[in-house]
């Protein structure tokens, strides 16, 4: 999207505001499916959690993909989209054994990654196929926050921890349909992330039964310009001839499954804030604007980068500012960036921000959370309201 067309969404629905271009969505879902094109049976389930907006699902269940959920809530969302519940899969971590009853209930695949729910799970309902999710112990992600697959994670059950899978599924009679693993985002190295199939296909021939293996996700998406992204041509190359192969060697076609989120969504959204005053320091320019951590937690939380352009003043001269929030503690979503010129009340321009950035907004300081616009088939539309001071105290009670 051009900066015209952003400052004419600023000036329409007002700012902060959040905007996912469907066009970049679709284009990323072809890549997935065309670098894996030459396995029989694929499966992309977009992970919920990334960006939840309803309208967003949509555009995947349009696309033909399913959905992975981690909550009974992102299941219901999903539902609400019009996704069949067979099209979703189910991977929550440390839930109760009644969320986990209860998502079952609404006929979607649970996936199950503790020895403890499994047994009490296989007990109670043998019939109902589940999914397991294995920790390979492979160490993939760009942040320790973010890397969910090693052998300190509490994420899935240890692949030396086989044996007891086995017998509990031996005891209860229950039928494992999957095998699941995710080791976490941003992977940098594809044959880091192909020595961890390499696990799961081990397990994989423990059960004799199952119909697909999910292979997680993490993809990385480049941030700056000269940054390092996933091979996904690469990767599909690899992987699919793997897979075909452990196809002949188990004795049927399987369904190769990946759950990406900040892949398909990330490069989509563009967060647009104000710049609200200009103070400079003894050591620093600063620029703040009308929003902060409440909004974009990202770089605060994991030190993430989101490349930051003044689209208000394209062509002034470049100078070093550090952009900060207006929230009552430190939060600086990027320091001594070269930037051109800014001026208040222009406005800044944050990329890639479509995943696990309004998914991750909070009323902090009660401050509203900012409205969302979908530009799709070449319209825009208001997919959010922003919200108000009623919205902030709808379900206070006041009692004093």
């Amino acid at each position: 999207m051009d900066r015209n067309q952003l400052l004419e969404l600023t000036n329409k629905y007002g700012g902060p505001l959040y905007v996912y271009n469907t066009d970049t969505i679709k284009n990323q879902y072809n890549n997935i499916t065309t670098a894996f094109s030459k396995v029989k049976n694929v499966k992309i389930n977009y992970a919920v959690k990334a960006l939840s907006n309803v309208n967003i699902l949509k555009v995947f269940k349009q696309l033909g993909s399913g959905l992975d959920t981690v909550s009974i809530q992102e299941v219901q969302l999903g539902l609400l989209a019009g996704f069949d519940p067979k099209d979703i899969i189910y991977t929550p971590n440390g839930v109760s054994l009644k969320e986990i009853e209860d998502v079952a209930k609404l006929g979607v695949q649970i996936n199950i990654d503790n020895l403890s729910i499994l047994e009490l799970f296989g007990q109670k309902h043998p019939k109902i196929p589940v999914c397991i999710r294995i920790n390979p112990h492979i160490m993939a992600g760009g942040n320790s926050k973010i890397s969910v697959g090693h052998i300190d994670s509490k994420f899935g059950i240890s692949i030396h921890q086989v044996p007891h899978i086995k017998r509990v599924v031996e005891n209860t009679g229950m039928h494992i349909n999957g095998i699941h693993m995710h080791t976490g985002s941003d992977i940098l190295d594809i044959d880091t992330f192909l020595m961890a199939t390499e696990i799961l296909f081990d397990v994989a021939k423990n059960f004799k039964n199952i119909e697909f293996i999910d292979f997680g996700s993490g993809f990385k998406v480049p941030y700056k310009e000269g940054d390092i992204q996933t091979n996904i041509s690469d990767l599909g190359k690899k992987l699919s001839k793997r897979f075909n192969d452990f196809c002949k060697e188990y004795g049927k076609d399987l369904t190769l499954m990946f759950e990406p989120g900040k892949y398909l969504v990330s490069q989509s959204g563009y967060f647009l804030a104000k710049v609200n005053v200009i103070k400079q320091t003894t050591s620093t320019v600063f620029a703040g604007i009308d929003s902060g951590l409440n909004h974009l937690i990202r770089p605060m939380f994991y030190n993430a980068y989101h490349k930051i352009e003044n689209i208000s003043n394209p062509k002034g001269r470049e100078r070093f500012y550090s952009i900060v929030g207006y929230i009552c503690e430190t939060d600086t979503f990027g320091s001594n960036r070269r930037i051109n010129e800014i001026r208040e009340e222009d406005v800044l321009c944050f990329y890639n921000a479509g995943a696990y950035c309004f998914s991750m907004a909070s009323n902090y300081n009660s401050r509203y959370r900012p409205a969302e616009v979908m530009i799709h088939d070449g319209k825009d539309y208001l997919i959010r309201k922003r919200e108000t001071f009623e919205d902030i105290i709808r379900n206070q009670d006041i009692v004093i």
